[in-house]
Protein backbone atom coordinates (compact mmCIF):
# COMPACT_ATOMS: atom_id res chain seq x y z
CA UNK A 1 0.00 0.00 0.00
CA UNK A 2 1.14 3.57 -0.59
CA UNK A 3 0.83 5.68 2.42
CA UNK A 4 1.89 9.15 3.37
CA UNK A 5 2.04 10.40 6.91
CA UNK A 6 2.36 14.52 7.43
CA UNK A 7 4.24 15.88 9.98
CA UNK A 8 8.03 15.36 11.19
CA UNK A 9 7.44 14.93 14.80
CA UNK A 10 7.48 12.11 17.17
CA UNK A 11 4.20 10.77 16.36
CA UNK A 12 4.54 11.11 12.57
CA UNK A 13 8.39 9.20 12.62
CA UNK A 14 6.99 6.69 15.15
CA UNK A 15 3.62 6.06 12.53
CA UNK A 16 5.97 6.29 9.17
CA UNK A 17 8.45 3.98 10.70
CA UNK A 18 5.95 1.47 11.55
CA UNK A 19 3.57 1.29 8.10
CA UNK A 20 7.10 1.01 6.68
CA UNK A 21 8.25 -2.04 8.64
CA UNK A 22 4.96 -3.22 7.91
CA UNK A 23 5.70 -3.57 4.16
CA UNK A 24 4.31 -0.38 3.04
CA UNK A 25 5.43 1.86 0.85
CA UNK A 26 5.41 5.27 3.12
CA UNK A 27 6.42 8.96 2.51
CA UNK A 28 7.04 11.30 5.24
CA UNK A 29 6.02 15.00 4.51
CA UNK A 30 7.62 17.96 6.77
CA UNK A 31 6.92 21.53 5.54
CA UNK A 32 10.22 22.77 8.07
CA UNK A 33 13.46 22.24 6.40
CA UNK A 34 14.22 19.47 9.16
CA UNK A 35 12.39 17.04 11.25
CA UNK A 36 12.12 16.60 14.42
CA UNK A 37 12.97 20.12 15.66
CA UNK A 38 9.57 19.96 18.55
CA UNK A 39 11.41 17.32 20.01
CA UNK A 40 14.86 18.74 20.19
CA UNK A 41 13.43 20.87 22.58
CA UNK A 42 11.98 19.23 24.81
CA UNK A 43 12.94 18.77 28.04
CA UNK A 44 15.09 21.58 27.80
CA UNK A 45 16.71 19.66 25.12
CA UNK A 46 17.13 16.90 27.42
CA UNK A 47 13.78 14.88 25.83
CA UNK A 48 11.59 13.39 28.29
CA UNK A 49 10.50 10.23 26.44
CA UNK A 50 7.99 8.81 28.54
CA UNK A 51 7.34 8.07 32.31
CA UNK A 52 8.18 5.14 34.28
CA UNK A 53 5.24 5.11 36.38
CA UNK A 54 2.72 1.71 35.82
CA UNK A 55 0.90 2.58 32.23
CA UNK A 56 -2.37 2.39 34.47
CA UNK A 57 -1.78 5.39 36.03
CA UNK A 58 -1.30 6.92 32.61
CA UNK A 59 -4.64 8.00 32.11
CA UNK A 60 -4.72 9.92 35.79
CA UNK A 61 -1.83 12.11 34.38
CA UNK A 62 -3.62 13.06 31.38
CA UNK A 63 -6.69 15.33 32.58
CA UNK A 64 -7.64 15.56 28.69
CA UNK A 65 -9.41 12.81 27.52
CA UNK A 66 -7.42 10.14 28.96
CA UNK A 67 -10.10 7.58 28.68
CA UNK A 68 -9.75 7.77 24.98
CA UNK A 69 -6.23 6.32 25.16
CA UNK A 70 -6.43 3.04 26.41
CA UNK A 71 -6.29 1.42 23.75
CA UNK A 72 -3.43 3.22 22.33
CA UNK A 73 -1.07 3.31 25.45
CA UNK A 74 -1.74 -0.72 26.42
CA UNK A 75 -1.03 -1.19 22.07
CA UNK A 76 2.81 0.64 22.66
CA UNK A 77 3.27 0.93 26.59
CA UNK A 78 5.84 2.93 28.08
CA UNK A 79 8.30 -0.14 28.26
CA UNK A 80 7.51 -0.67 24.58
CA UNK A 81 9.34 2.91 23.90
CA UNK A 82 12.18 2.02 26.60
CA UNK A 83 12.92 -0.62 24.84
CA UNK A 84 12.60 1.13 21.54
CA UNK A 85 15.19 3.42 22.06
CA UNK A 86 17.06 1.31 23.81
CA UNK A 87 17.32 -0.95 20.43
CA UNK A 88 18.54 1.99 18.62
CA UNK A 89 21.33 2.43 21.32
CA UNK A 90 19.44 5.26 23.41
CA UNK A 91 20.08 3.75 27.33
CA UNK A 92 17.67 5.39 29.50
CA UNK A 93 17.56 6.07 32.75
CA UNK A 94 14.78 7.00 35.40
CA UNK A 95 14.78 10.46 37.41
CA UNK A 96 12.44 12.06 40.04
CA UNK A 97 8.98 11.69 39.41
CA UNK A 98 9.05 8.85 37.19
CA UNK A 99 10.59 10.50 34.22
CA UNK A 100 12.44 8.74 31.84
CA UNK A 101 15.20 10.36 29.74
CA UNK A 102 18.37 9.27 27.88
CA UNK A 103 21.66 8.82 29.68
CA UNK A 104 23.10 11.58 27.26
CA UNK A 105 20.68 14.05 28.03
CA UNK A 106 20.50 14.63 24.63
CA UNK A 107 17.57 15.02 22.49
CA UNK A 108 19.37 14.81 19.74
CA UNK A 109 20.06 11.05 20.16
CA UNK A 110 16.46 10.50 20.76
CA UNK A 111 16.04 11.86 17.24
CA UNK A 112 18.64 9.87 15.45
CA UNK A 113 16.99 6.85 16.84
CA UNK A 114 13.95 7.98 14.99
CA UNK A 115 15.28 8.84 12.07
CA UNK A 116 17.39 5.63 11.96
CA UNK A 117 13.79 4.30 12.50
CA UNK A 118 12.35 5.34 9.19
CA UNK A 119 15.60 5.31 7.08
CA UNK A 120 15.57 1.05 8.44
CA UNK A 121 12.08 1.33 7.15
CA UNK A 122 12.30 2.65 3.48
CA UNK A 123 10.37 5.75 4.75
CA UNK A 124 11.10 8.69 1.97
CA UNK A 125 10.75 11.97 3.34
CA UNK A 126 10.13 15.26 1.61
CA UNK A 127 11.38 18.54 3.51
CA UNK A 128 10.44 22.14 2.87
CA UNK A 129 7.08 20.78 1.63
CA UNK A 130 3.80 22.39 2.91
CA UNK A 131 0.32 20.42 2.62
CA UNK A 132 -2.23 22.35 1.07
CA UNK A 133 -5.30 19.91 0.73
CA UNK A 134 -6.19 16.67 1.78
CA UNK A 135 -7.77 14.86 -0.83
CA UNK A 136 -10.80 12.77 -1.08
CA UNK A 137 -13.59 11.20 -3.23
CA UNK A 138 -16.68 9.19 -1.73
CA UNK A 139 -15.46 10.05 2.14
CA UNK A 140 -12.21 8.51 1.44
CA UNK A 141 -8.69 9.29 1.33
CA UNK A 142 -6.86 9.54 -2.13
CA UNK A 143 -4.10 11.80 -1.93
CA UNK A 144 -2.88 15.52 -0.79
CA UNK A 145 -1.87 18.54 -2.51
CA UNK A 146 1.26 20.09 -1.23
CA UNK A 147 3.15 23.32 -2.73
CA UNK A 148 5.11 21.72 -4.77
CA UNK A 149 2.76 18.29 -6.31
CA UNK A 150 0.35 15.71 -6.05
CA UNK A 151 0.69 13.16 -4.43
CA UNK A 152 -1.95 9.80 -4.15
CA UNK A 153 -2.11 7.47 -2.04
CA UNK A 154 -3.77 4.24 -0.03
CA UNK A 155 -4.14 5.70 3.72
CA UNK A 156 -3.11 8.89 4.55
CA UNK A 157 -2.08 9.47 8.55
CA UNK A 158 -1.73 13.13 9.58
CA UNK A 159 0.20 14.09 12.43
CA UNK A 160 0.84 17.74 12.41
CA UNK A 161 1.01 18.55 15.99
CA UNK A 162 -0.76 21.38 17.83
CA UNK A 163 -0.37 24.90 17.88
CA UNK A 164 2.26 26.01 20.92
CA UNK A 165 5.97 26.57 19.98
CA UNK A 166 4.92 28.12 16.19
CA UNK A 167 9.18 28.28 15.28
CA UNK A 168 8.78 24.51 15.34
CA UNK A 169 6.39 24.56 12.62
CA UNK A 170 3.58 24.21 14.86
CA UNK A 171 0.95 26.54 13.38
CA UNK A 172 -2.14 24.29 13.44
CA UNK A 173 -2.08 23.13 9.80
CA UNK A 174 -3.28 20.48 10.44
CA UNK A 175 -7.19 21.84 12.14
CA UNK A 176 -7.68 23.59 8.96
CA UNK A 177 -6.76 20.57 6.95
CA UNK A 178 -9.15 18.63 8.49
CA UNK A 179 -11.77 20.97 9.00
CA UNK A 180 -11.43 21.46 5.44
CA UNK A 181 -13.25 17.75 5.26
CA UNK A 182 -15.85 17.31 7.46
CA UNK A 183 -13.77 17.24 10.98
CA UNK A 184 -14.30 19.88 14.07
CA UNK A 185 -12.22 20.99 15.92
CA UNK A 186 -11.80 21.72 19.73
CA UNK A 187 -10.78 25.35 20.10
CA UNK A 188 -7.05 25.24 21.01
CA UNK A 189 -5.70 26.50 24.35
CA UNK A 190 -2.28 26.58 25.57
CA UNK A 191 -1.03 24.06 28.18
CA UNK A 192 1.35 23.49 30.17
CA UNK A 193 1.90 26.96 30.42
CA UNK A 194 3.07 29.55 32.42
CA UNK A 195 1.12 31.89 34.76
CA UNK A 196 0.71 35.46 34.85
CA UNK A 197 0.40 37.23 37.81
CA UNK A 198 -1.38 40.46 39.61
CA UNK A 199 1.55 41.15 42.01
CA UNK A 200 5.15 41.07 40.25
CA UNK A 201 7.89 40.99 42.69
CA UNK A 202 11.61 41.52 42.04
CA UNK A 203 12.44 38.15 41.85
CA UNK A 204 13.02 37.01 38.80
CA UNK A 205 14.78 34.13 38.17
CA UNK A 206 14.95 33.14 41.09
CA UNK A 207 14.07 28.79 41.29
CA UNK A 208 12.81 27.33 44.68
CA UNK A 209 13.03 23.62 44.86
CA UNK A 210 11.20 21.45 47.55
CA UNK A 211 8.49 24.04 47.64
CA UNK A 212 4.63 23.38 47.82
CA UNK A 213 1.62 25.02 46.26
CA UNK A 214 -1.85 24.89 46.04
CA UNK A 215 -4.23 26.77 43.92
CA UNK A 216 -7.74 28.44 45.10
CA UNK A 217 -11.28 29.30 43.94
CA UNK A 218 -11.54 31.83 47.03
CA UNK A 219 -15.15 32.48 45.97
CA UNK A 220 -15.96 28.79 46.88
CA UNK A 221 -13.60 27.90 48.65
CA UNK A 222 -12.95 24.92 46.79
CA UNK A 223 -9.13 24.05 46.26
CA UNK A 224 -8.27 22.96 42.59
CA UNK A 225 -4.53 21.78 42.40
CA UNK A 226 -1.96 20.92 44.95
CA UNK A 227 1.90 19.80 43.94
CA UNK A 228 5.61 19.29 45.28
CA UNK A 229 8.34 20.28 43.77
CA UNK A 230 9.89 23.34 41.91
CA UNK A 231 9.14 26.64 40.48
CA UNK A 232 10.48 29.59 39.12
CA UNK A 233 9.32 33.99 39.47
CA UNK A 234 9.75 35.57 36.31
CA UNK A 235 9.12 39.00 34.98
CA UNK A 236 5.36 38.52 34.15
CA UNK A 237 4.48 35.72 36.92
CA UNK A 238 5.38 32.29 37.51
CA UNK A 239 6.99 29.34 35.38
CA UNK A 240 8.33 25.86 36.20
CA UNK A 241 7.27 22.30 36.39
CA UNK A 242 4.51 22.38 39.15
CA UNK A 243 2.99 26.08 37.55
CA UNK A 244 2.82 24.15 34.15
CA UNK A 245 1.20 21.14 35.22
CA UNK A 246 -1.45 23.27 37.52
CA UNK A 247 -2.12 25.01 34.14
CA UNK A 248 -3.49 21.90 32.89
CA UNK A 249 -5.97 21.70 35.47
CA UNK A 250 -6.40 25.27 35.59
CA UNK A 251 -7.56 25.07 31.80
CA UNK A 252 -10.76 23.30 32.99
CA UNK A 253 -12.16 24.99 35.89
CA UNK A 254 -15.50 26.28 35.05
CA UNK A 255 -15.98 29.81 34.22
CA UNK A 256 -11.70 30.49 34.77
CA UNK A 257 -11.84 33.09 32.40
CA UNK A 258 -14.41 35.28 34.72
CA UNK A 259 -12.67 34.17 37.75
CA UNK A 260 -9.10 35.44 36.81
CA UNK A 261 -10.60 38.95 35.86
CA UNK A 262 -12.55 38.58 39.59
CA UNK A 263 -8.57 37.94 41.31
CA UNK A 264 -10.90 34.68 42.54
CA UNK A 265 -7.94 32.23 41.92
CA UNK A 266 -5.43 32.25 44.68
CA UNK A 267 -1.75 30.56 44.67
CA UNK A 268 -0.40 29.58 47.83
CA UNK A 269 3.13 29.13 47.97
CA UNK A 270 4.62 27.12 50.75
CA UNK A 271 8.49 27.78 51.07
CA UNK A 272 9.21 25.32 53.81
CA UNK A 273 6.75 22.08 53.21
CA UNK A 274 8.74 20.08 55.62
CA UNK A 275 8.08 22.29 58.93
CA UNK A 276 4.72 22.19 60.17
CA UNK A 277 3.31 26.18 61.59
CA UNK A 278 4.69 24.73 65.41
CA UNK A 279 8.26 23.93 64.12
CA UNK A 280 8.72 26.45 61.71
CA UNK A 281 7.97 28.84 64.47
CA UNK A 282 10.45 27.00 66.84
CA UNK A 283 13.07 27.15 63.88
CA UNK A 284 12.58 30.56 63.63
CA UNK A 285 12.75 31.08 67.38
CA UNK A 286 15.94 29.24 67.44
CA UNK A 287 17.60 31.17 64.69
CA UNK A 288 16.53 34.22 65.94
CA UNK A 289 18.14 33.65 69.53
CA UNK A 290 21.65 32.79 67.88
CA UNK A 291 21.65 36.80 65.32
CA UNK A 292 19.66 38.27 69.00
CA UNK A 293 21.28 41.45 68.45
CA UNK A 294 21.43 41.67 63.95
CA UNK A 295 18.49 44.07 62.68
CA UNK A 296 15.85 41.99 61.02
CA UNK A 297 16.67 42.60 57.29
CA UNK A 298 20.00 40.57 58.14
CA UNK A 299 18.66 37.66 60.12
CA UNK A 300 16.85 36.00 57.34
CA UNK A 301 20.23 33.92 55.33
CA UNK A 302 19.94 30.61 56.88
CA UNK A 303 16.14 30.89 56.06
CA UNK A 304 15.44 32.15 52.57
CA UNK A 305 16.83 32.75 49.09
CA UNK A 306 18.91 36.10 49.16
CA UNK A 307 16.81 37.35 46.27
CA UNK A 308 13.21 36.69 48.16
CA UNK A 309 14.33 38.47 51.64
CA UNK A 310 13.59 41.60 50.84
CA UNK A 311 9.90 40.74 49.78
CA UNK A 312 9.44 38.63 52.68
CA UNK A 313 10.73 41.65 55.04
CA UNK A 314 8.12 44.07 53.65
CA UNK A 315 4.80 41.90 53.38
CA UNK A 316 5.86 40.74 57.04
CA UNK A 317 5.44 44.58 57.87
CA UNK A 318 8.06 44.31 60.42
CA UNK A 319 10.52 46.84 60.48
CA UNK A 320 13.88 45.92 59.01
CA UNK A 321 15.81 48.15 61.09
CA UNK A 322 14.26 46.19 64.45
CA UNK A 323 16.46 44.30 66.56
CA UNK A 324 15.30 40.42 66.26
CA UNK A 325 15.44 40.47 69.49
CA UNK A 326 13.14 42.80 69.98
CA UNK A 327 10.29 40.80 67.58
CA UNK A 328 7.30 40.02 69.01
CA UNK A 329 5.48 36.47 69.26
CA UNK A 330 2.85 38.07 67.08
CA UNK A 331 5.42 39.09 64.41
CA UNK A 332 6.70 35.78 64.16
CA UNK A 333 3.66 34.62 63.85
CA UNK A 334 2.91 36.46 61.11
CA UNK A 335 6.04 36.06 59.41
CA UNK A 336 5.74 32.17 59.78
CA UNK A 337 2.16 32.16 58.00
CA UNK A 338 3.97 34.67 55.03
CA UNK A 339 6.26 31.40 54.83
CA UNK A 340 3.67 29.01 54.50
CA UNK A 341 1.04 30.54 52.55
CA UNK A 342 3.05 32.90 50.32
CA UNK A 343 0.43 34.39 47.95
CA UNK A 344 0.07 35.56 44.51
CA UNK A 345 -3.43 36.04 42.59
CA UNK A 346 -3.27 34.37 39.20
CA UNK A 347 -4.24 36.89 36.48
CA UNK A 348 -4.03 34.82 33.36
CA UNK A 349 -2.07 32.14 31.08
CA UNK A 350 0.71 33.39 28.84
CA UNK A 351 0.18 32.98 25.50
CA UNK A 352 -0.56 29.75 23.29
CA UNK A 353 2.78 29.98 22.07
CA UNK A 354 5.03 29.92 25.41
CA UNK A 355 2.90 26.62 26.17
CA UNK A 356 4.71 23.23 25.69
CA UNK A 357 1.74 21.53 24.31
CA UNK A 358 -2.34 22.19 23.29
CA UNK A 359 -5.24 21.09 24.75
CA UNK A 360 -7.98 21.30 22.12
CA UNK A 361 -8.24 19.59 18.84
CA UNK A 362 -9.84 17.18 16.78
CA UNK A 363 -12.83 15.93 18.60
CA UNK A 364 -11.93 12.44 19.92
CA UNK A 365 -15.40 11.39 19.44
CA UNK A 366 -14.82 11.76 15.22
CA UNK A 367 -11.80 9.35 15.86
CA UNK A 368 -11.61 5.20 16.20
CA UNK A 369 -9.18 5.06 19.53
CA UNK A 370 -8.80 1.57 18.72
CA UNK A 371 -7.12 2.20 15.37
CA UNK A 372 -6.67 6.31 15.37
CA UNK A 373 -8.83 6.08 12.24
CA UNK A 374 -11.13 8.88 11.38
CA UNK A 375 -14.89 8.09 11.56
CA UNK A 376 -15.67 10.86 8.97
CA UNK A 377 -13.18 10.29 6.44
CA UNK A 378 -12.26 6.56 5.38
CA UNK A 379 -8.52 5.95 5.27
CA UNK A 380 -7.46 8.92 6.86
CA UNK A 381 -6.02 8.12 10.56
CA UNK A 382 -4.91 11.00 12.99
CA UNK A 383 -2.00 11.08 15.47
CA UNK A 384 -0.43 12.91 18.40
CA UNK A 385 -1.02 16.64 19.86
CA UNK A 386 -3.32 16.61 16.71
CA UNK A 387 -6.00 15.13 18.77
CA UNK A 388 -7.77 16.90 21.65
CA UNK A 389 -5.89 14.75 24.26
CA UNK A 390 -3.47 16.70 26.43
CA UNK A 391 -1.25 15.20 29.59
CA UNK A 392 0.72 16.82 32.32
CA UNK A 393 4.67 17.35 32.29
CA UNK A 394 6.87 13.83 33.17
CA UNK A 395 6.83 12.30 29.69
CA UNK A 396 3.52 11.39 29.27
CA UNK A 397 2.67 13.66 26.48
CA UNK A 398 5.78 12.02 24.61
CA UNK A 399 4.11 8.76 25.47
CA UNK A 400 1.32 9.87 24.09
CA UNK A 401 2.80 10.78 20.74
CA UNK A 402 4.69 7.21 20.56
CA UNK A 403 1.36 5.18 21.23
CA UNK A 404 -0.91 7.23 19.45
CA UNK A 405 1.75 7.35 16.07
CA UNK A 406 2.11 3.61 16.23
CA UNK A 407 -1.42 2.50 16.51
CA UNK A 408 -1.90 4.98 13.80
CA UNK A 409 1.02 3.57 11.56
CA UNK A 410 -0.30 -0.52 11.90
CA UNK A 411 -3.02 0.92 9.83
CA UNK A 412 -5.69 -1.54 11.15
Amino acid sequence: MKVIVIGGGPAGLMAAGTAGKNGNEVILIEKMPTIGRKLLITGKGRCNITNNCDISEFVENIPGNGNFLYSALYSYTNQDVIDFFEKYGVKTKVERGQRVFPVSDKSNDVLTALKKYVSDNNVKIYTDEKVNEILTQDNKVVGIRTSKRKLFCDKLIIATGGKSYKITGSTGDGYKLLENIGHSIVSPKGSLIPLETYEIYDMQGLSLKNIGIKILDIKNNKKIYTDFGEMLFTHFGVSGPIILSSSAHLLRYKDIENKLKEKEIKLYIDLKPALDKEKLTKRIERDFLEVRNKMFKNSLDELLPKKMIPVIIDLSEINPEKKVCDISKKEIEKLVELLKNFELSIKKFRPIDEAIITAGGVNIKEINPSTMESKIIKDLYIAGELIDVDAYTGGFNLQIAFSTGYLAGMLE
